[in-house]
């Protein structure tokens, strides 16, 4: 199952940048024995200031056909670790080919996009920047590709 990030904005260079991508290469290497992977990072970018209905045209033109759709989003759903990693494994499971994250721009991800997901994962009360929170979501897949291998990385 190819992985998808699909995000407002561009991760310039720096210490975020420096986390994502390490972090997804370090996914990419555990999660290809498992069915997992590549994981592509799809950035969207309204230069004319449309706000979030504008994104959303944007990040829906970035989404592929047929991926199981899941938002980052303050009201989503709290999951453990190991959790999600069961959640990613069992659409894996399904036989679904993409499974793609979709993170909003400042104002979040526009109502009209955000009822199309299939799944909303919330990383707790608090609102995350928006480069952070692509750095816990690489950081979370590349946990999860290591919970369902069974290595040690994550500790319980």
């Amino acid at each position: 199952m190819r992985l998808h990030i699909c995000a407002v904005g561009r991760m310039r260079a720096g210490p975020e940048r420096d986390l994502f991508d390490d972090y997804i290469q370090r996914a990419d290497r555990t999660g290809r024995a498992l069915g997992l992977g590549p994981a592509t990072l799809h950035e969207v970018e309204d230069k004319k200031g449309g706000g979030p209905a504008a994104e959303a045209a944007l990040l829906e033109r970035a989404l592929p056909q047929g991926a199981v759709r899941v938002a980052l989003d303050e009201r989503g759903k709290l999951l453990t670790s190991p959790r999600f990693a069961r959640q990613i494994a069992d659409w894996r499971d399904a036989g679904r080919g993409d499974l793609a994250f979709v993170i909003g721009g400042a104002d979040g991800i526009d109502p009209v996009l955000r009822d199309t997901m299939d799944f909303s994962l919330s990383f707790g009360a608090m609102v995350w920047p928006h480069m952070l929170a692509r750095v816990m979501l690489a950081e979370q897949i590349y946990r999860a590709t290591t919970i369902l291998a069974g290595g040690p990385y994550h500790r319980t």
